[in-house]
């Protein structure tokens, strides 16, 4: 006997919680978000994730198995054509569940949930150079100041000639030793 899915069904039995789902999924894609109790989106939240992904595959096999849950060929024809277009570089996390306070009538927790329209942000990180060892001398935030102005020079300049600069860089490098020899 196959195990039974933890917690209460959302209807009186298994075919009718498919239908109930399939209902929601129809809704949610036809109009962009539903709202609903929060079991209810909690559990829809799978479903319309797994036939979004079979969208953006986009063959004729994935249309029919979308259709033996989404019955609407209009509904369909929008999530294949539309949706799975939008998603096409979100790798996953195409809904969102917002919970938004219980139901007048009979206080079930209620819950908005959507498709998400905000573009992919990819995560960027930038690492900052930990300040040199300076010594504690007034002369110390004029260098700073001076290493800021020479940050802010336009790029332009430096990106103009980029094998010359190679070249002349080994060169630079030993003028450089030269000069602090000198000073020393």
């Amino acid at each position: 006997m196959p195990k039974p899915t933890k917690g209460a069904r959302l209807g009186g039995s298994p075919a009718h919680e498919r239908l109930i789902l399939a209902n929601l999924a129809t809704d949610l894609f036809r109009h962009g978000k539903i709202r609903t109790t929060v079991a209810k989106a909690k559990r829809l939240r799978p479903v319309a994730e797994r036939l979004i992904t079979k969208a953006k595959k986009g063959d004729i096999h994935n249309r029919r198995q979308v259709l033996t849950v989404v019955r609407d060929k209009g509904v369909v024809h929008h999530l294949f054509t539309e949706i799975a277009t939008t998603f096409a570089e979100r790798p996953g996390g195409y809904t969102r569940i917002t919970k938004i306070g219980p139901r007048k009538g009979d206080n079930a927790p209620m819950a908005i949930i959507e498709l998400v329209t905000e573009p992919l942000n990819a995560v960027t990180t930038r690492r900052t150079e930990a300040p040199a060892a300076a010594p504690a001398t007034e002369e110390a935030p004029k260098a700073e100041a001076a290493e800021a102005d020479a940050a802010e020079e336009p790029k332009g300049e430096t990106a103009e000639a980029p094998e010359a600069q190679a070249a002349e860089g080994a060169g630079d490098a030993e003028k450089k030793d030269a000069e602090k020899k000198d000073e020393a």
